[in-house]
Parts: C-alpha cells; structure tokens; sequence
C-alpha cells in the first residue's frame, strides 16, 4: 500500500509506536518481533527501520508517551481539587484510571527508568521520560508543601522518601486491585473500588496529621 510521503517524520512514529503498543500489549515487549510491528503498522521492515532503529528506540518512546499521560493526570487532580484529602483522592483516583485505559503504560512508568546519561547510546527519550518524572516529582512536592502548610499533613514527612513510597504503594495497591480482582471479591466480600477505597484511605492515615479533640 502506498505511503503519504508528505506526512511528517512524527506521525509515521506514531502510526509505528500505536501498532506496536498493541502488539505489547497483546505478546508482551519481548516476544513481539520488529517484523510483526511492521505488518501491523502496515510499513515495510526496510521502511520502519527508517523510523526506529530497534525495538528499544519505539519501547523508549512509549515510555515517554506513558510518562506525559501520567503527568496529565497528575496535573488535573492537583489543579482541579482544593482540600489535601481531596487532591489525594484526585490523585488516586487519576492513577486508577490511568492503570485501566492504558495498563501498558503503567507498568512501563513502573519499570527502570534510565538516569546514567553519559554513555553515548543513550535515547533522546529517556532524556526526556526523565525530565517529565521530575516535573511529576515537583507537583508531588508542592501538594505535600501545601498539605503541611494547612496542618492537614504531617510536619515530619521527608519530601523525596515520601514521595517514592508514595508511588511503591499506591501503585502496588492498584496492581493488586487488577490482578486478584476475582480473589479479593470472593476472599473478602469486597468489591474493587471498595478495595481501593480501602488501601488509599489507609495510606492516607500513614501521612495525615492526628486531629487532636
């Protein structure tokens, strides 16, 4: 089938990154071939190697892709919320979301992201995943900032600490949630959102300042 030559460099990326994060999805990353990613996105193999180089440059910018969804979400939560238990909750919540439309993305943003950028094969997105999870890790900061401020978070919290297990355990909560959805209904008589409910209120409580009577 014949190419829209006029297209720019970006959209044959994207047609290419789309098809292969369906194949992802379905084989996983390292069962799916580059020459099943070219018959998806319906491109020559000599084509895609026009576009990528390998399987690890489209990986990289699906990783990016996944980062800048996260930090949409995260940015909405926080500006759309006033109350800290409220922008909690957005956040949570937002991350829910994020893991149900694109489980694939969620676990990549889990998975190792590249720090060391000295060595001379490192990805232009990896550069970039970094920088987009620092300006996660700014919004992040500021909520806590201003959760302290109000009195509604304790004064004690060491921001970056926090903010890591933050993720570790709202992300295991909700991997956790997907995986044993049937277990956790049967087991417990509890639905998934229930659940969730459950673990974030939980979480909430190990970073909230004790109201005194």
């Amino acid at each position: 089938m014949g190419r829209r030559k006029k297209e720019p460099r970006s959209v044959h990326r994207e047609n290419i990154a789309s098809a292969a994060s369906v194949l992802f999805m379905e084989k996983g990353i390292a069962s799916t071939s580059m020459d099943e990613i070219a018959k998806a996105a319906r491109y020559s193999k000599a084509t895609l190697y026009v576009y990528f180089e390998n399987k690890e440059e489209i990986v990289g910018l699906l990783t990016l892709e996944s980062m800048k969804k996260l930090y949409g979400y995260i940015d909405a939560a926080l500006a759309q919320r006033e109350s800290t238990w409220e922008r909690y909750d957005g956040i949570c919540q937002g991350l829910v979301r994020y893991q149900e439309e694109f489980p694939l993305y969620f676990k990549i943003v889990l998975d190792h992201i590249n720090i060391d950028f000295e060595k001379q094969d490192c990805l232009e997105e990896e550069k970039e995943t970094y920088r987009v999870g620092e300006e996660i890790n700014e919004k992040m900061k500021e909520f806590l900032a201003e959760g302290m401020r109000k009195g509604d978070l304790r004064n004690d919290l060491e921001v970056m600490p926090t903010i890591f297990n933050f993720w570790g355990m709202l992300s295991g909560i909700i991997r956790l949630a997907a995986n044993k959805e049937e277990y956790i209904e049967k087991s417990m008589g509890l639905s998934k959102v229930q659940f969730l409910e459950y673990g974030f209120h939980m979480l909430y409580r190990s970073i909230a300042k004790e109201k005194r009577e």
